[in-house]
């Protein structure tokens, strides 16, 4: 295969990928009816936009509070929380080490409304005798409107009495420098009678289109249970069928780029994981605890784990075994993996994560040597054979069985594999891919400054030198061979290859661009060197 097929071959794959995934987002697209699966939103009230599962025990009881609602604020050294007092839940986060955009002083904010869409973390106790109750959630009371962290951990307690005297404590616990949140309920049961609650903690996300063919990153639900470890489940499998797994432990997570939400329960007990599609076009994934009886003149404390902040491995994985699977480098997660580790590794000694990113790629490159110098030599023999192929064509003339003959029996002779330029490139695609993925995926590089105009890796180069760069640099490789290629159509793609991709790069984040121009100039220069070897040895490769 002439390097003029290869590039070839690697645009249209690379394209087709790309093209690919936007079909798939298209076809999965999330067509929701505002009447589907909304007979499973029991509520009572017009007004209300809270989904309260179902009791796994019988039906509730009819019980509401009139009492006022309000805001309280959280502040720790990485969020500013608002909670609701309705519910008790968490209607807006702002990480304070993030920001909106580069170089603005606005934090970023992760739940919230946005533009009418909504993005809270909700959670609640039902049961035969759960304060939350379809319509008329509990409104629960502080003693201050507005918190602060000073030391290592801070605890929000709110509180609710119901009716009956039965006292309910919804404690949020912050920590120093941690993104995830504890949340406890203690359950007060000073009556006379045992009682009986269920714990269940969600997300609620209005369901959102996707993004353009360059944004990728997959914006949706996932869980894992203890069959599944991840799995996604995107806005149009939750407008078909509503998800119910019964499972040991488990987790339920809103997933966008660089950012999630989860919510961990009980890993100690059965869970039910569940989604649907509200009212409001709200999605909605979360897990349901095991009813627990609180005995008469009793105590009994549930508990589960937040998590909202960056997509980072190492994090993920100390609150859930599996939750780091949320960093999504897709299917080849495997060889993503590893290549980060060694990305931020080399970030630990670099300090800039542009010049760590060139020294990846010169590792990958290099370690991948072997390979491109059977492709290249593979590529340079077929070259040298094509005045012995044209003779052979004018020999047989039509007779394409008697052709085909002597062409396998010429490469025999010559000692040449006429696929040996294409297993190589096959070899090396999976590593291209992760290494993608992982660009992608990595938090660490968004508004990563690298040197001079570019200062946001995660961001497309704002004078766009990196995608012309990477287009002289597919031209020069182009010069470096002659064009071999005799069909027309194929000959004017190539010729227009550079200009394709250089506008096709246009849009990429800049970490990408530039690895994929580092990528090229390493192979330009692994090509001269290949080329000067085999010239020595007299094997004619170039004019």
């Amino acid at each position: 295969m002439e390097s003029q097929r290869t590039f070839l071959f690697i645009g249209l794959m690379l394209v087709s990928f790309l093209l690919f995934q936007e079909w798939n987002n298209d076809y999965n697209a999330p067509k929701v009816d505002p009447s589907a699966n909304t007979q499973t939103l029991q509520t009572n009230s017009p007004d209300s936009d809270d989904y309260v599962p179902s009791s796994t025990d019988g039906e509730l009881p009819t019980a509401a509070t009139t009492a006022k609602r309000s805001v309280i604020e959280i502040t720790t050294d990485v969020f500013k929380v608002k909670i609701d007092t309705r519910g008790g839940d968490i209607v807006e986060t702002d990480l304070l080490q993030y920001e909106e955009t580069k170089g603005s002083t606005t934090p970023y904010m992760l739940l919230g409304e946005f533009d009418g869409k909504q993005y809270f973390s909700q959670s609640g106790l039902i049961g035969l005798n759960g304060p939350d109750k379809p319509g008329a959630r509990p409104i629960y009371h502080t003693k201050q409107k507005t918190f602060a962290l000073t030391g290592d951990e801070l605890r929000v307690p709110l509180t609710f009495t119901d009716s009956k005297g039965v006292s309910f404590t919804k404690t949020y616990v912050f920590k120093k420098g941690q993104y995830d949140v504890g949340l406890e309920y203690t359950v007060n049961n000073t009556t006379a009678e045992p009682i009986q609650v269920q714990l269940y903690t969600q997300v609620k996300r209005t369901v959102q289109d996707k993004g353009s063919l360059v944004d990728q990153n997959y914006l949706g639900a996932a869980y894992g249970s203890a069959e599944e470890k991840y799995e996604k489940y995107s806005f149009s499998d939750m407008a078909d069928k509503n998800l119910s797994i019964n499972t040991q432990g488990g987790y339920v997570a809103f997933i966008q780029h660089y950012f999630v939400s989860a919510w961990v329960p009980s890993q100690e007990q059965q869970n039910t994981l569940y989604s649907l599609i509200a009212k409001g076009n709200a999605a909605i994934i979360g897990a349901k605890g095991e009813p627990i009886n609180v005995q008469a003149n009793q105590q009994a404390t549930l508990g589960a784990t937040y998590y909202m902040g960056p997509k980072e491995s190492d994090i993920l994985e100390a609150i859930h075994p599996n939750l780091d699977l949320t960093v999504d480098y897709g299917w080849l997660w495997f060889i993503s993996q590893p290549l980060f580790i060694l990305l931020k590794w080399l970030h630990s000694i670099l300090g800039n994560w542009g010049v760590a990113i060139i020294a990846i790629t010169v590792i990958v490159k290099s370690a991948m040597y072997p390979l491109t110098k059977a492709q290249y030599t593979s590529m340079a023999k077929m070259r040298a054979l094509q005045p012995k192929m044209a003779a052979l064509k004018e020999k047989f003339g039509d007779d394409r069985q008697k052709f085909g003959q002597a062409t396998m029996e010429m490469y025999r002779k010559e000692k040449v594999n006429p696929m040996g330029g294409c297993f190589p490139i096959l070899l090396q695609m999976p590593i291209f891919l992760a290494l993608f993925y992982v660009f992608l995926e990595s938090t660490e590089l968004r508004h990563a400054e690298f040197i001079f105009w570019l200062t946001d890796l995660s961001a497309k180069d704002p004078y766009y030198v990196l995608p012309i760069l990477f287009g002289a640099s597919m031209f020069i490789t182009q010069k470096l061979q002659p064009m071999t290629v005799t069909d027309p159509m194929q000959q004017k793609m190539m010729t227009f290859m550079p200009v394709i991709f250089s506008v096709f790069f246009l849009w990429f984040p800049s970490g990408l661009v530039l690895y994929w121009l580092v990528s090229n100039l390493i192979s330009i220069a692994q090509m001269l060197i290949i080329y000067r070897g085999m010239e020595k040895k007299g094997i004619k490769v170039r004019g």
